[in-house]
């Protein structure tokens, strides 16, 4: 069989050197002190990108892990846990939290639009009591990004830890770990950062750590207890065997990224000219505002099957695009321009397809979408 172009707003598309590095004969990490010091490094690697001097911790399972991870280790019966919400990852937080018997508090801002820093100044100052508070970066199922340079200090001068899912953000947008004042970010391999899907990558501040150490009971859980990690290199022992082919595949992964002093502007440029050329066309963007550079969703045109629309794509084209879930299934489809999907050709190539899908069930756009696309993408040069 062969796979389809994944087009998606993860996984994304692997690099060869990434898949072969993969493929490198293991040793056992657990009792090998040089894969200590080589997860060290991959750690210190990963903090460059994140611009920040808090501890990294690589756990071997996918983004969502790392979001409960947070909720479990910080999360204390009663707690009270600001839930910034404007889409449907904002809003699973609070599953999370509940699940480690938290008091869930919302914050609901629209879903068409990113977080208005203003409105949640005025909320926070008349309550700020509060533990924590979890905001999502890029919303994956809407493409929303919030400006987290400005909620996460905000929420800081009030004494409020800060949680960010960076799952479909981190690497492929601006994120500075130290001076936005984030305790713990969360991102995931498959993403931006176009490894396999099946590791978390997080950054944890010494002070969530303290209010780790200061809970008046001991965490819920053994997997996503984040305390465990911290003293893992001194010690020289893992909570569990971690997925060594995975994470040396990561660290390739990683180098790519260091190495690559351009990516944040690729994906500034890509992002603005995929939206220039959907609305030439036609179509329209399911945001308002908060347009990610990662990932854009496009409104369905009425009368369009959107699993027709995507299966002829692949069946045609062999390029997979995602649809979306929740309140927004059915409505939107989904083009991922994150990481190794982030280039020229792909994406143009994924707009032809797009575009001639649409014509098969008679939506006819006013433009030539990839040679839009491709014209403002040559005019930042």
């Amino acid at each position: 069989m062969e796979a389809p172009y994944i087009m998606t707003p993860g996984p994304t598309e692997v690099r060869d050197n990434v898949r072969f590095a993969r493929s490198e004969r293991c040793t056992n990490p657990d009792l090998d002190i040089q894969f200590y010091d080589f997860y060290k490094e991959t750690c210190e690697d990963i903090a460059k990108f994140l611009n920040t001097k808090n501890q990294v911790r690589i756990l071997s399972g996918e983004g969502i892990l790392g979001l409960e991870a947070a909720c479990a280790s910080l999360t204390e019966e009663g707690d009270r846990v600001l839930v910034i919400d404007n889409g449907i990852y904002g809003e699973g937080f609070a599953d999370f939290v509940k699940l480690y018997d938290g008091e869930v508090v919302f914050f609901k801002g629209n879903r068409k639009r990113e977080i208005d820093v203003d409105e949640l100044k005025k909320f926070l100052d008349k309550d700020s009591n509060f533990k924590y508070a979890t905001v999502v970066h890029c919303d994956t199922p809407s493409g929303m990004l919030n400006n987290i340079s400005k909620i996460c200090p905000m929420l800081k001068e009030k004494g409020i830890l800060t949680v960010v899912d960076s799952v479909s953000a981190m690497g492929g947008e601006k994120l500075e770990v130290d001076n936005w004042n984030i305790d713990i970010v969360v991102g995931g391999s498959q993403k931006c950062i176009s490894a396999p899907p099946g590791l978390t990558i997080i950054s944890i501040s010494q002070e969530a750590f303290e209010a780790m150490k200061d809970r008046k009971k001991p965490i819920k859980s053994f997997y996503c207890n984040l305390l465990i990690w911290e003293n893992y290199y001194e010690e020289k022992w893992f909570p569990y065997t971690p997925p060594i082919s995975d994470i040396v595949g990561l660290k390739a992964a990683v180098d790519n990224i260091l190495k690559d002093k351009d990516i944040l502007k690729r994906h500034r440029e890509i992002g603005k000219s995929v939206r220039i050329a959907v609305k030439e066309a036609g179509l329209n963007l399911y945001n308002e505002n908060g347009y990610s550079n990662t990932v854009t969703a496009i409104e369905v045109p009425e009368g369009i099957d959107e699993s027709k629309l995507r299966k002829y794509m692949v069946d045609n084209f062999n390029v997979l695009i995602a649809g979306s879930f929740g309140y927004l299934q059915g409505r939107v489809v989904r083009i991922g321009h994150m990481g190794e999907n982030a280039k020229k050709d792909m994406v143009s190539y994924t707009l032809y397809s797009l575009q001639k899908s649409l014509e098969n069930f008679q939506f006819y756009c006013h433009c030539d979408m990839a040679n839009c696309f491709l014209k403002n993408v040559e005019s930042f040069k």
